[in-house]
């Protein structure tokens, strides 16, 4: 039987994996993508990141306003990277082999393919911690029921994620807006803070780095839910939504969290929301702790379904793979096992676990983002030979130096300047961290020394014969289109 005959519940089960998406199947809408990035982030995860300004001493005021410039700094590069989607049509780390290679591109997915598992293990944490907190539940039967569900939703994919989101936000959204209000209405409980909170840069910086990760490490995978959209779809349109709803209610809840730190002495994200909410009326606190539970489970899916397709483009890359529904699943079900295992490992606190992993996987991927977006906007405007990014002796080749050295020098650049926090009993502080005074800016530096870097190096790129390439690749992706649709 193929996947085309497949019974009717199956055949809801997304059939693309890592291969281009036809015009003809381009059925995605713009106003989709608000909603979901906002739920993405309008959950359980968001709150814990307030904490940590206010961990080292940071204010309400000041955790806002270094929560506000991280927030559009991750965002920034988050919307530019969604608006690669409708223009190619491909998973973000399939076009990455133009600045990677057809295998380079694995050295990325390494880090990727982390940041993925690095979610989804800390989003376990987080839902077994913050649910015995607030309700007495077994954290070990959350971590089942969470890590099954997570992985049904990646199952079905795209669509039912869309659906998924939209849903839960639709619920979500005014419950915690009430909650929001009783806080400012002071019916939130709470009380003046016993410990002072001031500013201090290492605080600060350490905030405003928590904040910019969490958005950028979106960014391997956000094309691969605006990949849908029709290609004549406004890049400053996709860019805005996916800006407005992602930084919106990562903002909100940040802020939130903060406030549950510093006013109602919260140790944990969950419970505080929990008691906040119930303090403001009957159980409405019970009501929205479950359901940013839920959307954090909902958003293990959706890392899942985005960690699957890296596997499969690292698998494709040293042997060709038929991109099948079948593949997407197997995928799948390989990572839930894999960050099932690690997450019933992690002994640490929620927020300790929270600030490592986002550290980590800033330091990995700002290398990656910079030459990215560089190489779209600037060196190659947005024009690629599509068909080339499938064949290993294309024109971007296997190894692509000029990417994979801009990544490599960006990244060792980081090391001096590096905080890591405690992992295990291991921590790790560069020699030039105590000429900034504490102060953790190796992502700041990786940015712009990659940049730099695949910039000089790019020039020495043949784009004219690029461009003959891509005429060629556009009419070999006309004939599958017009193939497709008959």
């Amino acid at each position: 039987m193929s996947e085309a005959t497949r019974s009717p519940r199956v055949s809801e089960i997304e059939v693309r994996s890592i291969d281009w998406v036809p015009d003809t199947e381009r059925h995605g809408r713009l106003w989709h993508q608000a909603p979901l990035w906002f739920l993405g982030n309008f959950q359980y995860f968001s709150i814990p990141i307030g904490f940590i300004g206010p961990g080292l001493g940071l204010s309400l005021g000041w955790t806002a306003v270094a929560a506000a410039i991280g927030l559009a700094i991750g965002t920034t590069a988050m919307a530019f990277h969604a608006s690669q989607g409708p223009r190619m049509g491909l998973p973000q780390m399939i076009q990455s082999r133009a600045q990677f290679g057809y295998r380079g591109v694995v050295i990325v997915l390494l880090a990727t393919l982390f940041t993925y598992v690095a979610f989804n293990v800390t989003d376990q944490v987080l839902l077994g911690s913050g649910l015995e907190a607030a309700f007495g539940w077994n954290p070990h039967v959350v971590a089942v029921v969470a890590t099954v569900g997570a992985a049904v939703l990646a199952i079905y994919g795209h669509d039912w994620v869309h659906r998924a989101f939209r849903t839960l936000l639709y619920v979500s959204l005014p419950l915690t807006t009430i909650v929001t209000v009783g806080i400012l209405l002071g019916q939130a409980g709470g009380h003046a803070p016993t410990a002072h909170y001031g500013f201090s840069w290492v605080a600060f910086m350490a905030q405003l780095s928590a904040a910019a990760a969490y958005n950028i490490t979106y960014a391997p995978y956000v094309s691969d839910y605006s990949r849908y959209l029709p290609a004549n779809t406004p890049a400053k349109k996709v860019i805005a939504s996916v800006f407005v709803g992602a930084a919106g209610a990562a903002f909100w809840l940040i802020v939130l969290g903060a406030w549950l730190a510093i006013r109602l002495g919260a140790v944990d994200g969950l419970a505080g929301l929990h008691t906040a909410g119930n303090n403001v009326f009957g159980n409405l606190g019970d009501v929205v702790a479950l359901l940013s539970a839920l959307a954090l489970a909902a958003t293990m899916g959706m890392n899942a379904y985005g960690g699957a397709l890296s596997v499969l483009t690292a698998i494709d890359s040293f042997k060709p793979l038929k991109p099948t529904r079948t593949a997407r699943i197997v995928a799948i079900l390989v990572l839930t096992v894999l960050w099932y295992v690690v997450g019933e490992a992690i002994t640490g606190g929620a927020v300790g676990t929270v600030f490592t992993a986002l550290t980590l996987m800033l330091y990995l991927l700002v290398p990656w983002t910079a030459t990215n977006l560089v190489d779209y906007f600037f060196v190659r405007r947005g024009h690629y030979a599509i068909t080339e990014l499938f064949r290993p002796d294309g024109m971007y080749g296997v190894w692509a130096w000029r990417g994979l050295t801009a990544y490599a020098v960006g990244f060792l650049f980081e090391i001096p300047f590096m905080v890591l926090p405690t992992l295990g009993n291991w921590t790790f502080t560069g020699f030039m961290v105590e000429k900034v005074n504490g102060i953790d800016i190796a992502w700041l530096v990786g940015l712009v020394v990659s940049s730099v870097t695949y910039l000089v190096l790019a020039r020495s790129l043949d784009l004219d014969a690029e461009r003959a390439a891509q005429h060629e690749s556009d009419q070999e992706l006309a004939r599958i289109d017009e193939a497709t649709a008959t």
